[in-house]
């Protein structure tokens, strides 16, 4: 379940309410008359089912709520009530595959920023992973995955072209490729430094490395696996499974296909920087396609669950009409 924490103007309470009360999978309505001070209205709390709150934020947001008023979302780790149990039946399909748009939009767009904070996370990816390759390390190139931070702009640009957002998918595409830009800059300079120090050499990079490799050896199972990852990395953004992201980003040969073709530019191994360079953009472009197709069809699934829910309120609420207009007519005929 989630909870919903709506500030709403006095003038349009009674409408957000009715819109609450018609969604199916709702619970625990409560209304403060005067409680917001900004902006000045009504506090309004629910209950929703996950996979029913994205319909309920669109309605709200339809209203204006979100100009007018304000929209906060919360997971509730917790919930003791038969009547949230009742909601969470009463909703369409399951909660960990409803897709929230506003929330994957927000998310998103954080993790698709180009701040110090990704480019230092990249570049430190970047430079272990340089490591792993020389020294034909598979643990640093599995570490070096999971420190990459650049699923986030992978996932915005997906996310954009879906939801149609093109500052989101220029915001991302900047983070991707300027923080890969930079980062194998650096790392270039940090291999060249390396080998001043002696601890890295051209010997290393071009021995039989049977660890480390396929790193600069694309191949069609490159391009597969890639395409599971995409998959498999949107499906964890939008569900409540957010913990396989980790899995995700250990899958594919991002990083260190950057690390080896920065590394080879420094020694001026071009054979390496072309083959680690394909490696790197077969991995990005297989996972954008794969995302972006998976987003599509979570889209239209949810669309067609959202239409027939949708129906059914609206038969729900033409039976209440005639309900209320049966009961109007038979009261002057109960006084007399």
């Amino acid at each position: 379940m989630l909870h919903l924490r709506l500030l709403v103007p006095d003038d349009r309470t009674d409408e957000v309410v009715r819109a609450v009360e018609r969604t199916v999978g709702t619970a625990h309505l409560v209304v403060v008359p005067g409680a917001a001070r900004d902006p000045l209205g009504d506090l309004v709390m629910v209950d929703v089912a996950r996979e029913a709150c994205d319909g309920l934020i669109s309605d709200l947001r339809e209203l204006g709520l979100d100009r007018s008023g304000s929209i906060s979302v919360e997971n509730i780790d917790l919930s003791l009530s038969e009547r949230a149990e009742k909601a969470e039946e009463e909703a369409p399909g399951e909660g960990v595959d409803a897709v929230l748009w506003e929330q994957l939009e927000d998310v998103t767009h954080e993790e698709s920023t180009l701040s110090f904070t990704y480019l230092a996370f990249l570049t430190l990816a970047t430079m272990i992973a340089a490591c792993g390759v020389v020294l034909d390390n598979a643990i640093l190139i599995v570490g070096a995955m999971a420190v990459g931070p650049e699923f986030g702009p992978l996932a915005g640009v997906c996310t954009a072209l879906v939801q149609r957002a093109p500052k989101l998918a220029w915001r991302s595409l900047v983070a991707l490729i300027g923080g890969f830009a930079v980062a194998m800059a650096l790392t270039t300079g940090f291999g060249l430094l390396m080998d001043g120090f002696g601890l890295f050499t051209r010997s290393m990079l071009e021995a039989e490395r049977p660890n480390t490799s396929f790193i600069w050896n694309p191949d069609p199972f490159s391009l597969v696996v890639a395409v599971l990852a995409g998959i498999a990395g949107m499906l964890s953004l939008t569900s409540s499974r957010s913990g396989a992201l980790v899995g995700v980003a250990i899958s594919v040969t991002t990083v260190p296909a950057a690390a080896n073709a920065a590394v080879a530019l420094g020694y001026g191994d071009y054979n390496q920087v072309w083959g680690s360079s394909s490696q790197l953009l077969l991995n990005l472009a297989g996972i954008l396609v794969a995302g972006t197709l998976t987003l599509i069809a979570q889209k239209l699934i949810w669309a067609s669950q959202r239409e027939r829910v949708r129906r059914t309120e609206d038969r729900a609420d033409r039976v209440t009409d005639r309900q209320a207009d049966g009961a109007g007519r038979a009261e002057p005929r109960t006084r007399i």
